[in-house]
C-alpha cells in the first residue's frame, strides 16, 4: 500500500511538473505572439513615415513646376511667352521625374514588343510587319520596370 500510494504521489508530482512546463511555454508563446504582433505593428508605422518622407521630398521637388504654372497661367494673354512658359514647365517636370529614375519608352519605327507596347490599332503598310507607325500614348519605364506600356498603331501584312 505505501508502494502504490508513493507510486501515486511520483505521478502526481509528474503530473504537476508537465503542467507546469506547458504553462511556462504557453506564456512563453504568448508573449512571443505579443512581442511578434508588436513588431509588425512597428514596422508597418516605419514603413508608413518612411513612405511620408519620400513623398514630402518628392512633393517638394515638384513646387516649383507648380508656382511656374501659376507664373505662366498669369500671362496667357501673351501667346508666345505663354508657349515658352508652358513648355519650360514640361521640360523641369520632365527633368525631376527623370531624376527620380523615369524614362521613356523608345516606340515609334521599332519593332513590337508586348513588354513595352500595347496595339491598339494596325494598318498595311510599306514598313515590315509588327512595325510600329505611330504612338498614340508614351510609355515609360521606371529603373527597368514599365510603368505604363506605349499605345501605338502597328504595321500589318499587304502593303507591300
Amino acid at each position: 500500500m505505501a508502494k502504490q500510494k508513493k507510486e501515486q504521489d511520483q505521478l502526481k508530482q509528474k503530473d504537476a511538473q508537465k503542467d507546469a512546463k506547458i504553462k511556462e511555454l504557453t506564456e512563453t508563446l504568448q508573449r512571443l505572439q505579443a512581442e511578434f504582433e508588436n513588431y509588425k505593428k512597428r514596422t508597418e508605422n516605419e514603413r508608413s513615415e518612411y513612405r511620408k518622407c519620400l513623398l514630402q521630398d518628392f512633393i517638394k521637388k515638384l513646387l516649383p513646376v507648380l508656382d511656374n504654372f501659376e507664373l505662366a497661367l498669369k500671362h496667357d494673354k501673351h501667346h508666345d511667352d505663354f508657349v515658352k512658359g508652358i513648355e519650360l514647365i514640361y521640360s523641369e517636370l520632365y527633368s525631376i521625374l527623370e531624376d527620380e529614375g523615369l524614362t521613356k519608352i523608345d516606340a515609334l519605327n521599332t519593332k513590337f514588343d508586348p513588354y513595352y507596347h500595347e496595339v491598339l490599332l494596325t494598318e498595311e503598310s510599306e514598313k515590315d510587319p509588327n512595325t510600329v507607325l505611330e504612338e498614340l500614348q508614351k510609355g515609360y519605364k521606371l529603373h527597368d520596370k514599365v510603368l505604363r506600356h506605349s499605345k501605338v498603331k502597328i504595321s500589318k501584312q499587304g502593303g507591300k
